[in-house]
């Protein structure tokens, strides 16, 4: 598979992709008008995108008035597609998306812990088995996503502090060993910043607020903080790092520390692949980590609210659904400081929601990285 070349768009193409995705189809006269220029700037704009494949006109609108009826524009699916990947204890997801954001594929995979370079070889195998089957060898590949769990451990992002349990990614130059393993251009991101992509596109966030927090419960425990369609990183690519407040070696409201009570009091689980049905009669054990989680997250959501006030606050993670909503429910109930002030605005949930997109989230969203990239303003 050969080295796709990266769209070098202008920032005004970049401005009218980016209105286009926030408000869904539109006709060229009402992207003139909001985005101040003229109806011919929009035209030829958009003679350059319907080109690049990137748009598409909408079939069948209809005439208003006399004249030639108003055809809208909208990103085009047929645009490319890029590739997304995270792994969990014992699995691996792959994600598929296309240029509009549409899910090509989702898979699900039992793996074993193995190193990068390993790891990089069977997601290059993967990825063209999946192209295969797909029928995209032909389309544009924009690149890979890689969600990873833990802080980055140099500014341009090759180097990261991933979790002990996966052998020989400690510190090791990732995003060299994967762009080297793949010959495709490769982002790496946190896992929490990935999912909070996915929110944002995916979520329905991206068309009803400007600034989310996303808390995921993962391997450990981190935030993505998406604000005005940018991702916000740190100085370090580390912000949302709330695990810091939960010390490795201590309870932790995490996956794997669940996972760990669970198997102290007998139960066989060893994989999330199987979580629901090992796991069937231990509810109480499930119900004393609730509440420790619900207790020692209170303090991070409530800093949340306080910095960011989010126009969403959501929870997400590789766990059931139905028990991230228990927590959830557990955390509305006590005493969160919304603030008297959001109570005068119709639009605002003074609520913790929970995702819908589940385990997928990280692998959607880092499948979204270099999509993101390609209208990312500066």
């Amino acid at each position: 598979m050969s080295k796709p070349q990266l769209l070098n768009l202008m920032d005004e193409e970049k401005r009218l992709l980016w209105r286009l995705r926030t408000h869904g189809a539109q006709a060229r006269s009402d992207l003139a008008q909001a985005m101040q220029v003229s109806n011919g700037a929009i035209t030829k704009l958009s003679r350059g995108l319907l080109t690049l494949g990137l748009i598409e006109e909408v079939e069948g609108a209809l005439p208003q008035g006399r004249g030639r009826p108003t055809v809208p524009l909208r990103v085009s699916s047929a645009g490319g597609y890029s590739v997304g990947v995270t792994m969990y204890t014992g699995i691996m997801e792959i994600a598929l998306v296309d240029y509009a954001g549409g899910v090509i594929a989702m898979t699900t995979e039992k793996i074993e812990p193995v190193d990068p370079w390993q790891f990089g070889r069977l997601i290059d195998r993967r990825i063209h088995e999946l192209a295969v089957e797909h029928r995209l060898l032909s389309s544009r590949l924009y690149g890979v996503g890689l969600s990873v769990p833990g802080p980055a451990l140099s500014r341009d992002g090759n180097r990261w502090n991933v979790v002990h349990n996966w052998p020989g990614w400690q510190n090791v130059p990732l995003l060299q060993i994967m762009d080297d393993t793949l010959g495709l251009p490769v982002w790496i991101e946190n896992d929490a910043a990935a999912a909070a992509l996915a929110e944002y596109y995916l979520g329905g966030l991206i068309e009803r607020c400007s600034t989310a927090v996303v808390i995921l419960l993962g391997h450990g425990v981190g935030a993505g903080i998406i604000h005005e369609g940018r991702l916000m990183r740190g100085e370090m690519g580390s912000s949302g790092e709330i695990g810091m407040f939960y010390p490795s070696g201590r309870p932790r409201p995490t996956t794997l520390d669940l996972l760990d009570m669970l198997r102290a009091a007998g139960c066989p689980v060893t994989s999330l692949a199987d979580f629901d049905l090992v796991t069937s009669g231990y509810q109480g054990t499930i119900d004393a980590w609730l509440d420790r989680a619900s207790a020692q997250l209170l303090q991070a959501v409530n800093s949340a609210i306080a910095w960011f006030d989010p126009g969403a606050l959501r929870l997400i993670s590789p766990l059931p659904v139905t028990l991230i909503q228990q927590l959830a429910d557990r955390l509305n109930a006590g005493p969160l400081v919304w603030g008297d002030h959001r109570g005068h605005c119709d639009i605002l949930q003074c609520s913790i929601e929970v995702s819908k997109l589940g385990r997928a989230g990280p692998a959607l969203g880092a499948a979204l990285l270099p999509i993101h990239a390609s209208i990312a303003r500066n």
